[in-house]
């Protein structure tokens, strides 16, 4: 049923030209003072800029709303109010009945290493990848030999490539399982598209350090993380060592010489080598840093991709550290200077680990913050503390591939020496891959 107001038979030019209520349908009013309207028509926009003008006003206010509505959810609400769905209960009962009732040596070992707080857990695990190395560098001569380097390199590839594609990688896109409860993956539209940037990041910050390094030193050397230097400078100081031993015996069959001139010669040392040392020293205190804020995402993730993160770096470092004690050697370094010179460096881990903790608890995964819900970027409920975690997989994949793979696949002339080089190194890989399945 219509109801209608007084008809309006005529139409009249000031009526058409005003915005009329009488013109509401299906209901149709007419009023007193719609004289009054006609006449403010004139300062008024025409009806299809007004209409506009309307609807940006409403949406406006819808976006605002959208923004601003109650109801919204964060990511550890979804979770929890899952948690008390009947489904997932009988999973998690589910769970917890067939859960072993035993624990893992190696769960064991890591939780009396690491027993606290993913901060202090993190500088746990910085104070273990650089005491223990540097001071095994008093045992380690200055001429060890090369091939046994490239075992160890190959070893440490494993342990790198074997946390990232077993632990980080799975753990930034999915999650770590719980050991008590079933867990929910949410997909959002950009969230794995942030994820996949983050890697790609951490993998080209390390390939800029490493051709602004070659440009330092003109193309002689690469980033720290490059032990093809480390072995060439490693087979220097051995062939010195021995070029020493036999001046010394030609000086002895022969006293017409002065006994000051293999001093002298020994003294001298090429001004590039020296800056070479001096450079690979800067290289490896950005490298530590690196390393710190590595294990800083990784113990703010889960305290075993903390763990698992900390024995791939660790057995990367041995190499790594009895590489760059070579290089100082050769760049003319005393042994006590060459080892002071690498617990200097090791200050950059701390500094790293440090930074690390910061963004983590300012960016919203810290557990000194309050309750309250962090932006998340692009709309998705990533934070900049969760970014770190990408970033290290990315640094990760560069050491493991692009540093370090080449020297693995150089070959001699000697086919049979190289078919067992290669067996061993391969056996390494395994063996420092294997670790991480641990």
């Amino acid at each position: 049923m219509f109801v209608q107001g007084p008809a309006i038979n005529k139409w009249s030019d000031r009526d058409k030209a005003g915005v009329h209520l009488g013109a509401i349908s299906p209901v149709t009013l007419t009023y007193p003072w719609d004289n009054s309207f006609a006449m403010a028509s004139r300062f008024f926009p025409s009806r299809r800029t007004g209409l506009a003008l309307a609807a940006g006003c409403i949406l406006f206010s819808a976006l605002a709303a959208a923004h601003s509505v109650p109801g919204d959810l964060s990511v550890a609400q979804i979770e929890e109010q899952l948690q008390s769905c009947p489904l997932v209960e009988s999973l998690n009962e589910h769970k917890r009945a067939t859960k072993p009732e035993t624990t893992s040596l190696t769960a064991k070992i890591f939780a009396i290493l690491f027993p606290s707080s993913p901060a202090i857990n993190a500088l746990l695990a910085t104070l273990y990848i650089s005491g223990p190395p540097n001071f095994l560098l008093a045992l380690c001569p200055p001429n060890i030999d090369p091939s046994s380097l490239s075992v160890m390199v190959a070893f440490a590839v494993g342990g790198l490539l074997g946390d990232t594609l077993f632990h980080l990688l799975p753990e930034i896109f999915v999650g770590e399982d719980s050991p008590d409860s079933v867990s929910f993956v949410m997909v959002e539209p950009n969230k794995n598209l942030l994820l996949g940037l983050g890697i790609m990041v951490g993998f080209f910050t390390f390939v800029a350090m490493d051709k602004i390094l070659r440009i330092a030193t003109g193309g002689e050397g690469g980033h720290d993380h490059s032990h093809h230097a480390h072995a060439e400078s490693i087979a220097a100081v051995a062939s010195g060592a021995e070029t020493k031993k036999s001046g010394e015996l030609k000086q002895r069959k022969s006293s017409k010489e002065p006994p000051t001139a293999v001093a002298v010669e020994e003294k001298e040392i090429n001004p590039s080598v020296k800056l070479g040392g001096y450079l690979n020293l800067i290289a490896d205190f950005t490298h530590n840093i690196t390393d710190g804020l590595a294990l800083s995402s990784s113990f703010y993730a889960s305290p075993t991709i903390g763990a698992t993160t900390t024995v791939a770096v660790f057995f990367h470092e041995i190499p790594h550290e009895v590489g760059d004690f070579a290089l100082l050697i050769q760049s003319g370094f005393s042994k006590r200077k060459a080892m002071g010179a690498q617990f200097v460096t090791a200050i950059g881990a701390f500094l790293g680990t440090i930074i690390g903790i910061a963004v983590q608890e300012l960016g919203g995964n810290g557990t000194m913050l309050d309750d309250t819900e962090p932006a998340g970027l692009m709309g998705t409920s990533l934070t900049w503390g969760d970014m770190l975690l990408p970033f290290t997989a990315g640094t990760f994949l560069y050491v493991g591939t692009v540093a370090v793979i080449p020297e693995l696949l150089e070959t001699g002339k000697n086919k049979g020496e190289e078919i067992r080089k290669t067996v061993t190194q391969f056996l390494a890989v395994a063996l420092g891959a294997g670790i991480m399945l641990a």
